[in-house]
């Protein structure tokens, strides 16, 4: 029986051309009954394997079973492919590969024999790869000091013939038989079995161009130049026995072999049980910790008594938290919150399991159980048996002080971020691809000019011609082929954008870990369908800039006010809020400040909060793509009658009158009125994962339409039903996201409504964020009535501030931040040596020691006009300190020195004015630009004619 132990998937990023799912497909049509798939350095591409031959043993019954294994290339090349015989051996290359990710750069791998010797002699099958050519004598055992010898001979010693191998592949170059007869009596000098592979880089000889293309671009040169760095053929790809049997003609037993090593190898990525940390403290045992937390939570939550309705719904979820042994997790994301607080950082959880009374008493959420949009069960399901989801948006300025918090306490060999995978997709197919066919760039920008939006596909040859290229171009042609072939291919490693694996035992024991290019951050090669694929439970510790904002905002109403909020205490259901969000005023509020957001406000009219979770939801491409808009606001207006089409979907829609706008609705119409069992809409929902990178969601479409017809639903339903379900598959907005996004979007306009200049200030501070430039966001200030007060060197610190005004209220001053170019630091030392205030320009050269080109855009903002000092009089002044050393180290030590004649200047105008500010700092207090135009854009009235 012959078992291909060492196949390189695309997972070896650049070399393998086929992606771990094909190659298992593929063995699977060969009959093999198992695959090893080995890629350099990695495990990175194993889980998608895995994942496969579950789909394969769905599909058929039958499937070839993963052999974990990775190829272990030392940094002076020396090779052998890893297989690790059991779970304790999986633990040992993953501690290989770890030491050598951890002391390299992102990306590399630096491994020496010795960490060979201490992690991969024990545990392990070793297949050992000759050199790329074959030994002299004087290179063999006891001819000579060959390192490669040397090394193999003490690899022997340590492992000896049971669990070491000398592998042997085929070159397809005429010279394989003799090839084979040498390193059959290399390994027969070594004491070792020979072992048979066809080392395959793709699962089909069709590959071959593509496999070339990906060499041209990691090396950096044309594929016309590539010489003996191309494949000479398409030969090394997956082969069944029989073709293994005739090109080891004579070594049978090398084929054989591989079949009797698969047989030792008992390991399954199966085997792998995620611990999650204890959260044991002070030996309380996490269920009575997180019961105890939660009423403690639920005392703070509500001082005037806790409602029975809340009370029930908390003791329903611990009991279901306690059933699924979930506490663990729910304390951790509590601890993470909890420390956040305490350093003054705002957070707001949002997810699945967030909406809950559990997470509000725990301080995770601040929406509060009453509004009633969720059911716990949906989330946290016993039937279901899927781990609970809480994501955790954090101010952006601050987030990386709970990272490092998170890595600190539980050490970098227990926590790490998972990965996320970047695909070949779009214009970066056009771009690497078309360079490396030898493409000229001004073809590759024609060519990129034809995709749209993200991961827009390759360019059809019809469209050729309309660019101004030659349709019957062959190079071109080709190129197109190979740009559609590369579609969804990985490229490289990135970091998710902040899902945590946190382990009770060692990370590096369950999955490599490596450096990530951002200092300070350590990575796992999984990507987030991986991780969910093998049952391991993350936290999402995001970023928010509105947190940021808020945070601020509340900062400044206490500082000024001295009223204290936080999003939980609120004043709720504001009715002049919601006046102010039906007008579409709606500049700088969370979520609501696009252009379409502020087109559908009006229609919306929204009068509740719900109405906030559903504003949220509905401008994405799900309910747009699915034509479910226009159908919601006419029953929402009274122009169409509510109606469900069934009793069974009424309760599924009634919230959203009739017209499914959620992820979770969608998913329910799929099980209700389609018939979709639990399994199949486990597998719906996992294909609707946000910007999924090889979207499969129409593989269920004739399924699902056949089931909604089964069921009764009329074509056009079941059909704008799916749509919207595909939508998802682009982008999916759950009701459990919606609900958490709209408190901010309530909190965010409670604060531009009753605190416009605070807001303002805040917004402005918080950048950048949003849609809006400084310059749209103090307009909108000074629309709402806010004074704003201009750039001063003597009154504006480096933030933002609220200043009081001498007749009462508070002006909102702008702060050195606002001027393009000046750094924070120099910024912070112009507020630190201001003393009693600056009386000149040269006293802050003086003074805060600030090199001249911080003067000279001071001068340019207009800063000094405080002194008294026309911008163009400051600038000057500014310039002459530009070539005098501090008066410390002048020669004119007695004051006698040069003596600047007086100069004066002609008056800038106010359009001179208005783009020197927008020059300096994007925004002017000035006149708007447009006004300086508008005697000249107005058409001059015609005299009337006089007939006589």
């Amino acid at each position: 029986m012959f078992i291909e132990l060492s196949a390189t998937s695309n997972f070896t990023f650049l070399t393998g051309a086929s992606h771990p799912e094909e190659l298992m497909g593929t063995a699977a049509e060969f009959g093999q009954k198992a695959l090893a798939i080995a890629d350099q350095n990695s495990v990175a591409g194993i889980v998608r394997a895995h994942v496969a031959a579950r789909e394969i043993r769905r599909q058929t019954g039958t499937v070839p079973r993963l052999i974990p294994a990775a190829l272990i290339r030392l940094t002076d090349g020396f090779t052998v492919t890893a297989l690790p015989q059991d779970r304790a051996g999986w633990g040992r290359l993953c501690r290989l590969i770890s030491a050598g990710r951890l002391r390299a750069p992102k990306g590399e791998c630096h491994l020496d024999f010795d960490d060979l010797l201490a992690w991969g002699a024990t545990g392990m099958e070793l297949l050992l790869h000759p050199p790329p050519e074959t030994l002299t004598r004087a290179d063999r055992p006891g001819g000579g000091a060959g390192a490669w010898a040397t090394r193999a001979e003490r690899l022997t010693r340590r492992l000896g013939g049971d669990r070491l191998a000398l592998l042997m592949a085929p070159s397809y170059d005429g010279a394989d038989s003799a090839r084979f007869d040498r390193l059959a009596t290399l390994a027969h000098d070594l004491g070792l079995p020979t072992v048979a592979s066809a080392r395959p880089l793709m699962h089909q000889p069709a590959r071959r161009r593509l496999a070339d293309v990906l060499t041209a671009i990691r090396t950096g040169i044309r594929v016309d130049d590539l010489g003996r760095a191309a494949l000479a053929n398409a030969e090394q790809r997956l082969r069944p026995e029989a073709e293994m049997l005739r090109i080891f003609a004579g070594h049978a037993d090398a084929v054989h072999r591989s079949g009797e090593i698969a047989g030792r190898l008992a390991f399954s990525l199966d085997e792998l049980r995620y611990e999650y940390p204890s959260e044991v403290s002070d030996g309380e045992a996490p269920a009575a910790r997180l019961a105890r937390l939660t009423h403690e939570g639920l005392r703070w939550r509500y001082p005037n008594g806790t409602p029975d309705r809340v009370r029930a719904m908390a003791k329903h979820e611990l009991a279901l938290i306690a059933k699924l042994g979930y506490e663990p997790y729910f304390l951790t994301v509590r601890d993470v919150v909890a420390f956040a607080r305490a350093r003054g950082i705002l957070c707001q959880g949002r997810g699945s399991a967030a909406n809950s009374v559990v997470c509000y008493a725990l301080g995770v959420t601040s929406v509060s159980p009453e509004i009633g949009t969720m059911v716990f069960e949906r989330f946290v399901s016993e039937a279901r048996d899927e781990p609970p989801d809480i994501d955790v948006d954090f101010e952006h300025e601050r987030r990386e002080e709970v990272i490092q918090h998170i890595y600190q306490k539980y050490g970098r060999h227990r926590a790490g971020l998972c990965a996320t995978v970047i695909h070949y997709r779009g214009k970066r197919a056009v771009r690497e691809v078309g360079r490396a066919m030898g493409l000229s760039d001004d073809t590759l920008s024609a060519m990129s000019s034809q995709i749209w939006g993200w991961g827009g596909g390759a360019v059809s040859p019809e469209r050729l011609q309309e660019i101004g290229l030659d349709p019957a171009d062959r190079r071109l042609l080709q190129t197109l082929d190979l740009i559609a072939e590369i579609q969804g291919f990985p490229r490289h490693l990135s970091q998710h954008v902040g899902g945590f694996i946190m382990t009770e035992g060692r990370l590096d024991e369950l999955v490599p870990v490596e450096n990530a290019t951002m200092e300070g951050r350590t990575v796992i090669p999984w990507d987030k369908d991986d991780i969910d694929a093998l049952g391991i439970l993350k936290v999402d510790v995001l970023a928010l800039g509105m947190l940021s904002c808020i945070r601020k905002a509340f900062d400044l109403i206490a500082r000024h006010h001295k009223t204290g909020y936080t999003l939980a205490t609120l004043p709720a259901e504001d009715p002049e809020v919601y006046d102010m969000l039906c007008e579409a005023d709606s500049i700088g509020v969370f979520q609501v400040e696009s252009r379409a957001q502020m087109n559908f406000l009006p229609r919306m009219k929204p009068r509740k909060f719900y109405d906030l979770v559903i504003q949220v939801a509905i401008i994405r491409p799900g309910p747009i793509q699915g034509d479910m808009v226009h159908p919601f606001i006419r029953r929402r207006n009274g122009q169409e009658r509510v109606t469900f089409p069934s009793d069974a979907l009424g309760a599924v829609l009634e919230k959203t009158l009739g017209v499914p706008l959620f992820q979770e609705q969608a998913m329910q119409i799929a099980i209700i009125g389609a018939g979709f069992s639990p399994e199949e809409a486990d597998r719906l929902r996992r294909s609707l994962a946000t910007f999924k990178k090889h979207g499969n969601v129409s593989e269920f479409r004739e399924r699902f339409m056949e089931g909604m017809r089964a069921n009764g639903y009329d074509d056009d339903f079941s059909a704008r039903c799916f749509s919207q379900i595909e939508g998802f598959g682009s982008y999916g907005f759950p009701e459990s996201h919606a609900a958490s996004f709209a408190l901010l979007v309530y909190a965010s306009a409670w604060l531009k409504y009753r605190h416009p200049g605070i807001f303002a200030c805040a917004l402005l501070n918080s950048q950048p964020m949003g849609f809006y430039a400084p310059a749209q966001i103090v307009r909108d200030a000074r629309a709402h009535g806010v004074t704003v007060l201009p750039v001063c060197i003597n009154a504006s610190t480096w933030d933002n501030r609220m200043e009081a005004l001498r007749e009462g209220g508070l002006a909102l001053r702008l702060g050195l931040r606002q001027i393009r170019g000046l750094a924070e630091e120099e910024g912070e030392w112009i507020t630190a040596a201001r003393g009693n205030g600056y009386r000149a320009v040269e006293d802050v050269w003086r003074r805060a020691g600030i090199a001249p080109r911080t003067l000279t855009l001071l001068a340019e903002a207009d800063a000094f006009a405080g002194l008294g000092l026309s911008r163009r009089d400051a600038l000057w002044a500014a310039r002459a300190t530009t070539d005098r050393p501090l008066p410390l180290f002048a020669d004119d030590i007695d004051g006698e020195g040069i003596v600047e004649p007086v100069v004066s200047f002609a008056e800038m105008g106010e359009g001179e004015h208005v783009v020197e500010d927008y020059a300096a700092m994007r925004l002017t207090l000035r006149s708007h630009p447009m006004a300086l135009l508008r005697s000249r854009l107005t058409p001059r009235r015609r005299q009337p004619l006089h007939l006589t």
